[in-house]
């Protein structure tokens, strides 16, 4: 679960980038500076911070990206602040690219691992303006309360139509994973398809609407089944997004 920004210095800057990154344990301001490849896939930047005793100290490496459908250049980083390596990509809004804007939002990568969902409990509630929902996810081991925000990312038909937000103690909001639109091909019903990093692992539900629900706001979440009608692309998660 992690969030932050990335901003482009200038030519004359001894840091290429400098931003912030969050998650619920930690927030940390981190320079991304150029270093000599040794290879076409060898990282672009060494990510660096300040320990708390001062000294600056490389966490992590990154590269210049581009997206494979989409064609936007973005930021892969893996980074490691002493809890356990963990990827995240940076990233810009249509407005940004269109600005040519030099500020970056960094979003988690989930990864490919999901855990199964088990016994799920949850619910999503239609808000009444700006097309998003609210809900909660839990079981016996997390209990999660979050958003769902339009994606204004989203610039291919494969690319999550929202992001999941859940926010930190300090009231950060924090992306914790991406749900697509989609509609039954067996029943022609409309639902939601959610992909959330949760504290134990990626998981993958459902949002869907039984019949005293149908025509209303409220959906409920359950367990994830194949059947075959997963919008596709749906188990990359957050990297449709670059």
């Amino acid at each position: 679960m992690f969030a932050g920004t990335l901003t482009r210095n200038v030519e004359t800057a001894a840091a290429e980038y400098t931003g912030m990154i969050h998650s619920t344990r930690f927030d940390i301001a981190i320079q991304l500076e150029a270093r000599a490849k040794m290879s076409a896939r060898s990282p672009d930047y060494d990510v660096t911070a300040v320990n708390k005793s001062g000294r600056k100290v490389r966490i992590g490496t990154a590269w210049n990206e581009t997206g494979n459908t989409s064609g936007n250049p973005y930021i892969s980083m893996q980074i490691d602040v002493g809890l356990g390596p963990f990827r995240v990509n940076a990233v810009q809004t249509k407005e940004a690219r269109a600005a040519q804007s030099g500020e970056f939002e960094i979003i988690p990568l989930v990864s490919n691992g999901l855990m199964k969902s088990g016994s799920i409990s949850g619910e999503l509630t239609a808000m009444d303006a700006d097309n998003a929902f609210t809900g909660y996810i839990a079981n016996m081991m997390f209990d999660l309360e979050f958003m769902l925000i339009e994606n204004s990312y989203k610039s291919e038909e494969t690319h999550p139509d929202y992001r999941i937000e859940v926010s930190s103690p300090r009231g950060k909001p924090i992306r914790v994973g991406s749900a697509w639109m989609a509609k039954s091909s067996r029943t022609g019903n409309d639902y939601l398809s959610l992909l959330i990093n949760t504290p134990d692992g990626d998981l993958r539900v459902n949002a869907v609407q039984n019949e005293e629900q149908r025509g209303g706001q409220t959906f409920s979440i359950i367990p994830f089944i194949d059947s075959g009608e997963q919008p596709q692309d749906a188990g990359a998660g957050l990297s449709l997004v670059a």
